[in-house]
């Protein structure tokens, strides 16, 4: 059974950042209507990958796979990795309601890409880019708090 979760647990860490990369490339200052669904998607099934990830990650924390609950219960430095995963949930929620509402209409309606929306999407992938270094070092059982 760890087996299986752990690679859950991989597989939805792949899914979630290969979709904010695409987020990433794929929005401009402006884009269509189609482009706009085309990230909505893109968005939905990073949305997924991340209920999976939060899903699969307490399971292991909780289940006592592996390492015992303590070891993470009692370590900063997951505390803090738990915390930038939560906060780029958060963060990711605006883009995600846009995303929604302005992909309906005419497909090759031309729609402002709000600053906010695309720095939100910037953020997310700058948080997502500590949170690995922060899993290596809470492997260890380095604490940096």
């Amino acid at each position: 059974m760890e087996i299986l979760l752990r690679y859950l647990h991989f597989v939805s860490i792949f899914v979630l950042a290969g979709t904010l990369f695409a987020e990433f490339f794929l929005i401009e200052k402006s884009l269509n209507r189609k482009q706009i669904q085309v990230l909505g998607k893109i968005d939905g099934l990073y949305g997924i990958s991340a209920l999976t990830l939060l899903a699969v990650g307490l399971t292991l924390w909780l289940g006592g796979y592996g390492k015992p609950t303590e070891f993470y219960s009692q370590n900063p430095t997951f505390h803090l990795k738990l915390g930038l995963f939560i906060a780029i949930g958060l963060i990711s929620i605006y883009p995600t309601v846009f995303f929604i509402k302005q992909g309906k209409g005419l497909p090759d309606q031309i729609v402002n890409i709000p600053k906010l929306v695309r720095w939100s999407v910037y953020t997310e992938l700058i948080l997502l880019i500590i949170i690995p270094i922060l899993a290596g070092l809470m492997a260890k059982g380095i604490r940096i708090l």
